[in-house]
């Protein structure tokens, strides 16, 4: 497996982001990966798990993490094999939803050794992050699941990510901040995408987030259905408090917040929330505010 590595300073000097970084290696065959981490607040705290999507890296929780911190829990948060300062395979075919969970599967569980995690999951963090919970629930005390979702293919998809789906696969170059910024309520200042590109020199620092659009389940006998299906069988089964916090601007995942309440038994008498004013990467647009929602929740449940 051929991997790239972003050069260390591509990283300087990022628009509010003054966070030690962390690695961990991980194995896959005869290829070491090393993933980067966050690690804030006291060793000792709760834990929250804060993972991503796409095409965004852990700049994207800058927001989030001091307000957790603050409520004197551990904040950590991944970048995704392919993103941000983590390694970056060059083939597309190197990349799979099955990687991408054994990836952050070695990396948070065995690598770190993290348990009693409250895991919060947007976008591609909220598809890894399921079937992490639903794969090694003892590992996990809550969830929150934030803009995100768990298909298997057996329903269709929004045609807003049906666009976004082909827009990936046909444009000839990738503008990461771009899109993110496009992503969200408001316009990013310059610095702000910036700090989104700075993990991609070029484009062939790129081939895994051009491949998370294709790796989503869309029809019933794709790779990763039915690993999909056994993840929402144990979601049936979890008691354990899961709480929704979508945002009322996001046009690819709206209404799959009604779908977690409604299979997911621990989803029942939670404080779920609409966050408004923000869209797909609520993160940005009401990062404070998803803070104090995860804050509050780790606070007030029970495990």
């Amino acid at each position: 497996m051929k991997v790239l590595r972003t050069p260390e300073e591509r990283f300087a000097e990022l628009a509010d982001f003054d966070f030690e970084p962390h690695f961990v290696e991980v194995s896959d065959g005869d290829t070491t990966l090393r993933v980067h981490y966050l690690d804030e607040g006291p060793s000792g705290g709760d834990v929250v798990l804060l993972l991503h999507g796409e095409p965004s890296w852990s700049y994207l929780y800058r927001k989030v993490i001091p307000v957790l911190v603050a409520a004197g829990l551990r904040a950590v948060a991944p970048d995704l094999v392919g993103f941000g300062r983590s390694d970056k395979p060059a083939e597309r075919g190197d990349y799979s939803y099955a990687r991408h969970v054994e990836w952050m599967r070695a990396a948070l569980l065995d690598g770190l050794g993290l348990a009693g995690i409250t895991m919060v999951g947007q976008d591609w963090g909220g598809l890894i992050g399921l079937r992490l919970v639903a794969e090694h629930p003892d590992r996990f005390t809550r969830v929150v699941a934030t803009n995100t979702g768990l298909p298997t293919g057996d329903q269709g998809l929004s045609d807003a990510f049906m666009a976004w789906q082909l827009y990936s696969q046909e444009t000839p170059a990738m503008p990461i901040g771009t899109i993110v910024s496009g992503g969200c309520t408001s316009p990013l200042s310059p610095d702000v995408v910036a700090a989104y590109d700075a993990p991609f020199p070029d484009e062939s620092y790129k081939e895994g987030a051009r491949m998370f659009p294709v790796l989503v389940p869309t029809r019933p006998d794709d790779p990763a259905a039915d690993a999909n299906r056994r993840a929402w069988d144990a979601l049936g089964r979890w008691h354990k408090p899961f709480l929704t916090a979508f945002s009322d601007g996001d046009p690819i995942t709206k209404g799959g917040d009604d779908i977690f309440r409604r299979m997911v038994p621990g989803a029942g008498g939670q404080p779920h929330t609409t966050i408004s004013g923000a869209g797909h990467f609520l993160q940005e647009d009401r990062g404070e505010e998803l803070g104090r929602v995860v804050a509050d929740f780790v606070r007030t449940s029970g495990a």
